[in-house]
């Protein structure tokens, strides 16, 4: 259904839909012609007011869930509403100090963006979401450390360790195929450490596939394997990982929960797949300013019926590295949280620097 323009409407609707959404917003609860008729100074009768909200429900703004239960708005609404009439309110001096008190601590910067992640949670008891700058980790040193005995055959699975050129330790563990020895596992490390450091993961991988295609890789069989393997742990790791953090799910199961249980556990079926949602985030990327999406409008959504408040936060110069949101419900205060997330996106942008 074609949703007319907010200029399209008269100001007797804009009026009476601007009031049936706040009040919903704040509630949560359908909005009747007799709830409007005390909130404002229309001085129209409920009679009056209910023949302009059948006018808001046939032209798709608004919906009546249930037989004489009032108002609430559609998606639709909600997108003109946040659009159109929305007031925006900046945030308070409490939420302010806040969020810079959170994102302000020194440490790690995964750990100051968890904390960013927690703190706007807190804020707009919503889950809050922060999608972390990708890195490429730079090859420093690399070696593989037998787990156990395997009996004569020696160890089943090692492992791989690799420290980065920033100092970062990761561990996995890596499976061995039957018969390698300590001096294959010795042997494979010490190549990895002197040939492929200073390179990052791609680039390493990409240089040992040359070498082995020109057969100048000075590996026996056994040790060559075990490189291959190690260096592969990492990238399929690295494109499967989440990139995303979320804090505060618990805040998805309000008071309001109980009457919708099958939106909140669909909501909570998105997070668990954060592959979804980083994509999601991804697209909010490219976006010049906070990005707002609602409901169905993507597909993500389209069971949940939940929105996303998203903004991206830049490095020291001017790049988009990462992005900063909320997630709830479609009922949610987008005049008090849009700039709450736009100013944690600009407090990280200029942590950043």
């Amino acid at each position: 259904m074609a949703i007319v323009p907010i200029n399209e409407l008269n100001d007797r609707a804009r009026d009476i839909f601007r009031l049936v959404v706040e009040n919903y917003l704040d509630t949560g609860a359908p909005v009747g012609s007799r709830t409007i008729s005390q909130l404002s100074g229309l001085n129209l009768s409920s009679a009056s007011i209910r023949n302009v909200m059948q006018d808001l429900e046939e032209i798709g703004l608004l919906a009546a869930p249930h037989v004489s239960a009032g108002r609430v708005p559609t998606e639709s609404g909600l997108r003109l509403f946040v659009d159109g009439m929305m007031q925006v309110a900046e945030p308070s001096p409490e939420e302010r100090r806040a969020i810079e008190r959170g994102v302000g601590e020194s440490g790690p910067i995964e750990e100051v963006l968890a904390s960013a992640s927690a703190i706007l949670s807190g804020l707009s008891a919503c889950a809050g979401m922060v999608l972390v700058p990708r890195r490429e980790t730079v090859l420093r040193q690399f070696s593989f450390v037998p787990l156990g005995q395997g009996g004569l055959g020696g160890a089943t699975q090692a492992l791989a360790v690799m420290v980065g050129a920033d100092g970062s330790v990761e561990n996995r563990i890596v499976d061995l195929p039957p018969g390698v020895g300590s001096g294959a596992l010795a042997e494979a490390g010490n190549y990895i450490s002197a040939r492929l450091s200073g390179l990052t993961l791609a680039q390493a991988r990409d240089k040992l596939a040359a070498e082995l295609v020109r057969d100048r890789a000075d590996l026996d069989a056994a040790a060559r394997g075990l490189v291959e393997r190690g260096l592969a742990s990492w990238s399929a790791d690295a494109s499967e990982r989440p990139v995303l953090i979320v804090r505060g799910q618990a805040n998805l199961i309000d008071e309001h929960a109980s009457a919708d249980l099958e939106r909140v556990r669909q909501l909570l079926e998105d997070l668990e797949g954060k592959q979804e949602i980083s994509r999601l985030m991804e697209g909010a990327m490219r976006a010049v300013a906070t990005k707002i999406f609602i409901g169905s409008e993507n597909k993500l959504f389209s069971l949940s019926g939940s929105s996303v408040i998203a903004a991206p936060y830049r490095d020291g110069e001017g790049r988009v590295v990462g992005v900063v949101g909320v997630i709830g419900p479609t009922r949610l205060n987008y005049a008090r949280v849009i700039p709450m997330v736009d100013f944690t996106a600009q407090t990280l942008s200029r942590l950043m620097r």
